[in-house]
């Protein structure tokens, strides 16, 4: 389980989904920090420290990612993730609309640790952050 101090980031720049996120942490009990970056260079900014972007400092513990981002794609993320010596181990689960198989193992390729399909109910959404959650236990 997740320490209560330690921080989860959400790369989304659905409005709707990041809501619905923030719900469903809060239905599960989850009161750990939520940072959001609405693009994969946000999110870099804020893992690094660049751009006159806050680092965020610890890392987080657990970072959600979409994969259909503007800007800069979850897999161009990743990528870019996976060749940075400072950031190559975090830890990550793909939180997406995309149920491809080809999209799927694209992710895995990056070593990611879990790839979920957002699920279209709020109810079946709690579950799926609950599945989640239950990765860190």
């Amino acid at each position: 389980m997740l320490n209560k101090d330690e921080t989860i980031l959400l790369i989304e720049d659905d409005r709707v989904d990041i809501m619905t996120v923030q719900r469903a942490l809060q239905k599960n009990n989850i009161s750990n920090p939520l940072l959001i970056a609405r693009t994969g260079l946000e999110a870099l900014d804020m893992l690094r420290g660049t751009n006159d972007v806050k680092k965020i400092n610890p890392l987080p513990a657990l970072t959600l990612l979409d994969l259909n981002l503007p800007k800069m794609s979850g897999f161009e993320f990743l990528q870019e993730l996976r060749n940075d010596p400072e950031l190559d181990s975090l830890r990550i689960i793909v939180l997406t609309s995309s149920n491809e198989p080809k999209d799927r193992a694209a992710a895995f390729e990056f070593e990611v640790d879990d790839y979920i399909v957002k699920p279209h109910s709020f109810d079946e959404f709690t579950r799926a952050i609950a599945t989640i959650l239950a990765l860190w236990e």
